[in-house]
This record gives C-alpha cells, sequence and structure tokens, in this order.
C-alpha cells in the first residue's frame, strides 16, 4: 500500500486522525462515545485526490480501532465506500450504530 510508511496521528483535541503527507494534512474528524468511534468526515487536499492518500488513511484508522477494541460507527460516506470495497473490515462495525 502506498504511504504505509507515514504514521496516522490520533489527535485527540481536534477530535481527527492525521496523516501528514507532503506537507498536506489529510484527516478524518471523529466522534467518541464509549467505545463506539463515529468517523463523521475524510478531508484530503485536492492536490492529493485520486493518489489513494483516503484510502491509506482510512485503512491506518481501521487498524488504530481494531487495536485500541474500539467499535466502528461510518457516518462519512467515504468511510462507508471503503467497507464496501474492503468487507473484512465489517468486523469493526458496532452492534448498535446510535447511543
Amino acid at each position: 500500500m502506498a504511504y504505509e510508511n507515514l504514521p496516522l496521528s490520533f489527535n485527540e483535541t481536534e477530535h481527527r486522525f492525521e496523516m501528514e503527507i507532503e506537507g498536506q494534512q489529510a484527516f478524518i474528524d471523529y466522534k467518541k462515545s464509549g467505545n463506539k468511534i463515529y468517523l463523521v468526515h475524510t478531508e484530503v487536499a485536492e492536490s492529493m485526490e485520486g493518489k489513494g492518500v483516503a484510502a491509506a488513511l482510512v485503512n491506518k484508522t481501521f487498524h488504530y480501532l481494531e487495536e485500541h477494541h474500539l467499535q466502528l460507527v461510518p457516518l462519512c460516506s467515504y468511510v462507508q465506500h471503503y467497507l464496501h470495497k474492503h468487507p473484512e473490515w465489517n468486523k469493526l462495525l458496532a452492534e448498535e450504530q446510535v447511543d
């Protein structure tokens, strides 16, 4: 996967999962309730679109959720699209989507 060596940052202050690529910030906004993470919005700089940045960001975020035993509630349309293409990650989905 492209960007596999770039670190993912868990920015609790801004409620974002972040990656910096070529001086550009890519991020996923989240909300947390208990052990559920609601992924709300994915944003990648226009100059980075179509280069696999969003996919790498979502993949790294899913690994983070798995490692920290957090459940996923995918509100972001891109995250939903990624899940559709990668059903192996459905194991992270929260049973009850709304608290």
